[in-house]
């Protein structure tokens, strides 16, 4: 064992110390989740949504540098927003959206576009109104889901979209490198949108997957906050999908 008088180790640097994190959807779950940890580990971050109030309150919740309100499918705002930052950015992560489930043949045409395509299309404007300001090695981190692989009825065009975000990431990361891409493809997550969507329903799809999942529990925002920093702060990570479903899509 070393001696007494042995020198202490020096605490690790934080692993996004000096860097700058823009939260597309931060206001609450997983969004404002990643901005905690990621404030945690040294970086400033930068909140969006489309509510005021609520980023104002997420904003004292983390400590965040600023907030911008603005309705993330409006091309015209996200080109705005990045154009008013003056800092260069390193990350930047997207959590805005979510799938389009039901029966394919009851879609409209433009229901089904938008289906396929909601996540890309989001993903493409932020990244070209972004990527004049992101630092080379910085990350764009997307956000998608392992619950639609299986195709199942009702499901609808939601497998399309899941089957199709992950070559769309690979070719992302390609045409904007060295700023890397990487997508996170989630399952159940418990957060304040899952207890929405499932009301007096949450507390026994909580329970089913405690008994179910291999983990032994529920996956929540935390969970998938590290994986995210972990993508922003590895430098050699980019074009690849992550799943991160506590093994819910084998069971």
């Amino acid at each position: 064992m070393p001696g007494s008088d042995s020198p202490a180790l020096a605490p690790p640097e934080p692993e996004l110390a000096g860097q700058n994190v823009v939260l597309i959807g931060g206001s609450a779950g997983i969004g404002l989740e990643t901005a905690r940890r990621a404030r945690a580990q040294g970086a400033d971050v930068i909140l969006t949504g489309r509510r005021a109030d609520r980023l104002e309150q997420a904003a004292l919740d983390v400590g965040a540098r600023r907030t911008a309100a603005f309705d993330v499918n409006d091309e015209d705002a996200v080109e705005s927003f990045f154009g008013e930052l003056s800092a260069p950015i390193d990350h930047v992560m997207i959590t805005a959206g979510g799938p389009r489930y039901g029966p394919m043949l009851d879609l409209d045409s433009t229901q089904v576009r938008e289906g396929i395509a909601d996540h890309a299309v989001l993903a493409l404007v932020v990244a070209r109104n972004a990527l004049a300001k992101m630092r080379p090695g910085g990350s764009l981190v997307l956000m998608g889901g392992t619950g639609a692989r299986r195709v199942a009825p009702g499901l609808g065009i939601a497998s399309a979209a899941t089957v199709a975000l992950p070559a769309f990431t690979a070719a992302l990361a390609l045409e904007i490198a060295p700023v890397r891409v990487n997508l996170i493809a989630a399952g159940f997550v418990d957060t304040p949108l899952s207890a929405t969507l499932l009301g007096d329903r949450l507390e026994e799809r909580r329970s089913e997957l405690r008994a179910k999942l291999p983990i032994g529990r529920v996956v929540g925002p935390a969970d998938v906050a590290a994986l995210a920093v972990h993508l922003m702060a590895n430098t050699a990570l980019t074009g690849a999908t992550y799943d991160i479903d506590g093994g819910q899509q084998f069971v």
